[in-house]
């Protein structure tokens, strides 16, 4: 039924595979095979070791993440610690039920047997994408209230507050969870153990039926096609208001020649709008993939065979997701000069302990 179950040119399936077996077949195969089965092997080999590394990093990153935030010491106002917060436990939940008890069972499939006779499947991918939406669209909201901060002077007072906040990301929380519940009439109980961007037994009559099909794109274009549009947007508006703004402060501030005085101000903006750019940019980059294979196989399954895209993108595109949650920290400690010391002190606090218990 499923399309990733079929024979290729290897001598096993794509489903009949462990790391031995696969490092052996394409180490002493490798000249002999097309350039797609080359990529796909190494891909495929590159799981086994990735993932759990991934998860082994992603869920301490983001614990961290959310210690760090959460004690307010960063020089973040509440209003953007709030967002940046909401961000990681949704990265955590993502990294947990998403690469943890996904991804990892389909990799290591012969040691995860067991999970085909759990019957919590459609309630997995129901918690799974409501989770993913979040992350998503906690991202867009972050952008947006950046971009009224920055753009929307007036506004601002009313809109960037701690309880503003609150309400748009439970909102987002409780439409999340309403959007995905179609999955669990749409899918079966039953686990499928396939790298695909279905991973539940999926009936024929769903594969196939119209309903159901244009279900499914209308939530591929809710997530992530639109963010991708509010979030590109939203910065080229801000990217210019902030061009605007800084060429009028330089006429007035500063001499026509010379070395000009610092601007406190520009350069708070500066500093706000390449971690803006940065998350974005991150989310969009390592999405792009993931978004376009998906697409791509619904419209296979419903007989568009027109264009093809090989297998191993959907391994890509499952590779870079993951790794989109697992970043933010890198990104905040590289912009954020506050959050690298705050992380520092969270490194040394054990070391401290145990010094201050020694001395006792």
């Amino acid at each position: 039924m499923d399309r990733n179950l079929k024979t290729v040119h290897w001598n096993i399936t794509t489903m009949d595979r462990s790391f031995i077996l696969l490092f052996n077949y394409l180490f002493a195969n490798y000249d002999r095979l097309p350039l797609e089965l080359r990529i796909s092997g190494v891909l495929q080999t590159i799981e086994y070791l990735y993932y759990p590394l991934l998860a082994a990093v992603g869920v301490p990153v983001n614990l961290v993440t959310i210690v760090i935030l959460s004690r307010g010491k960063c020089g973040l106002s509440k209003c953007v610690t709030r967002f940046l917060v909401a961000m990681a436990v949704a990265d955590l939940l993502v990294v947990i039920l998403d690469l943890i008890l996904r991804h990892i069972p389909v990799v290591y499939w012969r040691q995860f047997q067991f999970v085909r006779s759990l019957p919590v499947c459609n309630i997995h991918a129901v918690l799974l994408y409501a989770v993913t939406d979040c992350s998503v669209w906690f991202t867009v909201t972050f952008t947006f209230d950046r971009f009224v901060a920055i753009c929307c002077q007036k506004l601002k007072t009313k809109y960037c507050t701690k309880k503003t906040a609150a309400v748009v990301l439970g909102t987002v929380t409780v439409l999340s969870g309403l959007k995905n519940i179609f999955w669990y009439f749409m899918l079966n109980r039953w686990y499928l153990l396939v790298n695909v961007p279905w991973f539940c037994v999926v009936s024929v009559a769903v594969l196939y039926s119209p309903v159901w099909t244009a279900i499914e794109f209308l939530h591929n274009i809710l997530t992530p096609g639109v963010p991708f549009v509010l979030i590109l947007l939203l910065n080229a508006v801000t990217v210019r208001h902030i061009l605007v703004a800084s060429r009028a402060r330089r006429r007035l501030r500063g001499p026509s020649s010379g070395e000009r005085p610092r601007d406190p101000e520009m350069a708070s903006r500066k500093k706000s709008i390449i971690s803006l750019f940065v998350i974005s940019g991150n989310f969009i980059l390592l999405w792009a993939v993931f978004m376009l294979y998906s697409i791509y196989y619904r419209m296979w399954w419903f007989g568009y065979k027109s264009v093809n895209i090989p297998d191993y993108v959907s391994a890509l595109g499952f590779m870079l997701q993951m790794l989109s949650c697992c970043t933010n920290t890198g990104i905040y400690a590289v912009t954020q000069a506050k959050f690298r010391v705050q992380l520092k002190n969270l490194a040394k606090y054990p070391f401290t302990v145990l010094v201050k218990f020694i001395k006792r």
